[in-house]
């Protein structure tokens, strides 16, 4: 089989019938590991994957209505600025050090995310452990700060962060504003940030709930297309989780509920002739709340359906 025919099959879109909508952030694949997109939350701006935050500054009154320009192309290509105490840039820097560090709090609290995370005991914020850790281990060793500008109550820091590329850094640039005495990093727009206020220790429960419900979803029609690429390698078999991922057909991640939150099963009878698939949530109603089911019609094509089912299987 033509690798660019698999290719097709695994990654085109396949018809399914949901019985409710939930918004959800899309999930990309990378090197063959379904990444949870419940980490773009700090990315929503369309900055960086890892789009940074603001460190607080103190007595800024005067030069805060005073442009202060490091212009990126007028520096040496491998240089940073000269960073002063209490800027747009050194509060980028904190940021970074502290997420680097994992002091997630006190990153997310210099940045317009903070009413997601105040009402949050440290209990309840370890729930996104596992999210905020892959985050952190996205920060490079030292981030490369070239540019600053300010303007009034706004800045822009220019600096070197992971692109799309995760082991390339791209030139970004960071959007902050001034709030009260400190700066902010605008790491979400005004529609989001307006959503944070108003779900509060909510928010990220909810973000989480609503990611998980589309990876779930994108999970399935993955398992879809890697049962159709195994059957047409196999003589029109089919094959239950281990064998697809052995066989390098999906992640490993489908093995287990870390990344994505939900469990996955896939039912093969003992012909080999069919398939059907189920994903219901690890903890119910905090993982997910929806359960999804994959059947094939009379022509053999994969149909998705999904409902709350209070955490059980639909089938």
């Amino acid at each position: 089989m033509p690798l660019a025919y698999l290719y097709f099959f695994l990654y085109a879109p396949f018809p399914y019938e949901l019985q409710h909508n939930f918004l959800g952030l899309q999930v990309s694949m990378q090197q063959n590991v379904f990444r949870p997109k419940f980490l773009l939350v700090f990315a929503i701006c369309a900055t960086a994957l890892i789009c940074g935050c603001s460190a607080e500054a103190s007595n800024q009154a005067e030069t805060a209505n005073s442009a202060k320009i490091a212009n990126i192309a007028a520096a040496p290509k491998n240089t940073s600025i000269d960073i002063q105490p209490n800027s747009p840039a050194d509060t980028v820097r904190a940021f970074y050090q502290d997420l680097r560090e994992k002091k997630f709090r006190e990153a997310i609290y210099l940045t317009n995310l903070r009413p997601a995370v105040e009402g949050l005991t440290d209990a309840e914020l370890k729930d996104f452990q596992i999210d905020l850790e892959a985050l952190a281990g996205q920060v490079p060793q030292q981030i490369e700060i070239n540019g600053e500008i300010i303007s009034g109550n706004d800045a822009t820091v220019t600096a070197k962060l992971p692109g799309e590329e995760q082991d390339k850094l791209e030139l970004q640039q960071i959007k902050l504003r001034k709030a009260g005495d400190v700066w902010i990093i605008v790491s979400v727009d005004a529609e989001t940030e307006a959503a944070v206020k108003k779900e509060g220790k909510n928010y990220f429960y909810k973000l989480r709930i609503d990611t998980h419900h589309d990876e779930a979803r994108q999970m399935l029609d993955r398992i879809s297309k890697a049962e159709l690429a195994y059957s047409l390698q196999n003589g029109g078999a089919y094959a239950d989780i281990a064998t697809l991922v052995e066989a390098g057909l999906l992640p490993p991640d489908a093995k287990t509920s870390d990344t994505t939150g939900y469990n996955y099963l896939i039912k093969v009878p003992d012909d080999k002739k069919s398939w059907s698939a189920s994903a219901v949530p690890a903890i119910y109603g905090k993982t997910g709340s929806l359960s999804f089911a994959v059947d094939l019609d009379d022509k053999n094509r994969p149909h998705l359906t999904s409902k709350d089912n209070g955490g059980k299987p639909l089938n």
